[in-house]
């Protein structure tokens, strides 16, 4: 309560207090109201005073049209103190977020982080009318009509709230089981968004391996979960205003009992009684309504922990306090000497070292999970190497400032994330000082215009969702042009084109070789044929450096990436005198067979096969 108030309340303090100020005089009006019977009957039904009807009737009428205009008004100012208090909640944890490790979002998949800026929050911000609103307006109406009942008669008072204390243990035991099925359904709730996102994300797949049924199973098993710790919730907050009906009931039944007698005997008057009662029957309404709120709390409170619990979370990986500011035009040699960093109990480099130079290309080949895109990670620092130093010009990068260094980086991969926004707004991405002829340029050189004119909209053509409505060769040439745009020293190639076809990869290799002039380059790649060029070629094997030098010399040594090389462009040999694949041969005739006159491999080549693949 107190992180909630400082945060978020404090600052709406003013409207609270006006939204208190009228509650005050929404919840006095029923004591007021209450209070008005008693000369009402005894003065107007009994006495028969026909002036009394007048100012009788007057202040009731008033008391009535004064409780809509508060009540219009209260609630129009706590829906505005609610709707701002979550929404800069969730703008709050989206910045809160982004700025987390990686890691982080290696272990909590997106559709549970949705669930908990969307769900929790919005559960908070519809608790908060009716808690403030009970705070305010029924505390006060319940005070105001005890009151009144406690000036006519103490005793009557005293009987009609006896049971009161009966209710203290089972409403405690009420909340803490309220807020753990609370929590147990929001737990789901977000299993329930994370199984959305990865249907929705996976559809092709989810159909293609008739998985329909599998999937729909799996998403009903998460609602019936949902659907049966909404009812306990619902029927254990509805346990605790019946309580307090059984309660009240008893006291009425007591007050009858002892104020029927009182009336019987002339010590009390109708009007007296009447006023009593009604007091007492009003104040039913604000008890039975906070009973409720109490159990509503609970809902908001495991909402409230999930979402401190969150905000809690903090990044390891940040900005020195003092960072060191690197000069435009530096040195941008890039050295890793003996890092090591592990995923986990999963050890991924090994007192990897290693020298880009400034300016010119370098290669990484290796098989997958040798390290290679970890090197990135490590380079731009979404991941922290458990010992080592990396630095850019001499500088370590953990004296850099985190925007600082990563502004030094411009990244191409290969599955070229688009944002389901205009192709104008994925490649300018939010910057206003790039001019008409600087975008031009940026997608002449990433051969973004080859294709913009097929687009019905030109630039202003959604991507969709996750660029879904390019062609991977454009996609990946939107990328570059984007990368083209950022203007950086530092350029990361991962696999850019290994999922491209021959005329699309040959497209975006070009503009790529483009992008890459004049920069420090690190590429990743498995084809051989896109780094034949590089400046060095650098092979990695379980996180280590074994070989490294240009495509000419890597060939001569005879190592691991000559037997890569032969591998990859070896021509393939005819199968019993004759290539049955081949066109002039008419083809293979169907059930014929043939002799496989090709050597077996040997162990070299077949350790080469296993550990890089054809």
């Amino acid at each position: 309560m107190a992180r909630l108030w400082r945060d978020y309340l404090k600052p709406h303090i003013w409207w609270m207090l006006a939204a208190l100020v009228l509650m005050v005089m929404e919840g006095s009006s029923l004591g007021i109201l209450s209070y008005m019977l008693q000369p009402m009957f005894d003065n107007v039904f009994v006495g028969g005073d026909a002036d009394a009807i007048w100012w009788v009737g007057g202040i009731i009428f008033g008391l009535f049209f004064m409780r809509a205009i508060t009540e219009v008004s209260q609630k129009t100012i706590l829906t505005r103190i609610a709707q701002k208090t979550s929404t800069q909640m969730q703008i709050n944890l989206l910045d809160h977020m982004m700025r987390l490790d990686s890691v982080f979002f290696q272990k909590n998949p997106p559709g549970a982080l949705m669930e908990r800026v969307q769900g929790d929050t919005v559960v908070v911000q519809s608790v908060w009318a009716v808690v403030i609103s009970g705070v305010g307006r029924d505390i006060v109406s319940l005070i105001v009509l005890l009151g009144v009942a406690v000036s006519i008669d103490w005793l009557w008072a005293a009987v009609a709230i006896v049971g009161a204390p009966l209710l203290v243990l089972p409403v405690f035991v009420l909340q803490r089981y309220i807020r753990r099925k609370t929590n147990q359904m929001r737990i789901s709730a977000s299993e329930r968004s994370t199984r959305l996102d990865e249907v929705f994300h996976g559809i092709n797949p989810i159909k293609l391996n008739l998985l329909e049924q599998y999937q729909l199973g799996r998403f009903t098993s998460i609602i019936d979960r949902i659907v049966t710790a909404e009812i306990k919730t619902a029927a254990g907050r509805a346990m605790i205003p019946s309580m307090i009906d059984i309660i009240t009931g008893i006291g009425f039944f007591g007050v009858l009992m002892v104020g029927g007698h009182d009336i019987i005997e002339g010590e009390k008057t109708v009007g007296q009684f009447m006023s009593f009662f009604t007091a007492m029957t009003l104040a039913f309404q604000p008890m039975r309504r906070l009973g409720a709120i109490a159990g509503i709390w609970q809902v908001a409170a495991a909402s409230l922990e999930r979402l401190y619990r969150l905000f809690d979370e903090v990044p390891t990986i940040t900005s020195p306090a003092k960072p060191t500011k690197l000069k435009a035009g530096s040195d941008t040699t890039l050295v890793l000497k003996d890092v090591t960093f592990a995923y986990d109990d999963t050890p991924v480099l090994n007192a990897t070292s290693l020298i880009a130079e400034a300016g010119r290309t370098t290669a990484l080949v290796g098989a997958s999970g040798s390290g290679k895109s970890t090197i990135f990670n490590v380079l731009t620092r979404l991941v922290e190497p458990a010992s080592g130093t990396t630095t850019i010009g001499g500088t370590p990068i953990a004296d850099l400032a985190l925007p600082d260094l990563r502004g030094l980086f411009s990244v191409v991969t290969q599955d070229a994330l688009l944002f389901d926004e205009t192709l104008r707004e994925n490649i300018l991405l939010g910057r206003s000082d790039v001019t008409d002829k600087q975008l031009k340029d940026a997608l002449d050189a990433a051969h973004v215009t080859d294709f913009l004119d097929k687009l019905p909209d030109g630039l202003d053509t959604p991507a969709g969702p996750r660029g879904s409505n390019l062609s991977g060769g454009q996609r990946q040439r939107v990328a570059i042009a984007r990368a083209i745009l950022r203007d950086t020293p530092i350029l990361l190639l991962d696999e850019a084109t290994s999922a491209l076809d021959a005329h699309s990869e040959a497209v975006v290799q070009e503009a790529l070789e483009r992008l890459s002039k004049g920069r420090t380059t690190l590429v990743i790649a498995h084809r051989l044929s896109t780094i034949q060029s590089a400046d060095k070629i650098i092979v990695m094997d379980r996180g280590r450096v074994v070989d490294q030098g240009t495509h000419n010399e890597l060939l001569a040594n005879g190592g691991i990436y000559a037997e890569l090389h032969r591998l990859q462009f070896k021509e393939s040999a005819p199968i019993g005198g004759r290539n049955p694949l081949d066109p002039a041969n008419g083809g293979a005739a169907i059930g014929a067979t043939y002799a496989d006159t090709q050597p077996k491999p040997g162990l070299f080549t077949r350790f080469a096969q296993r550990w890089f693949g054809r």
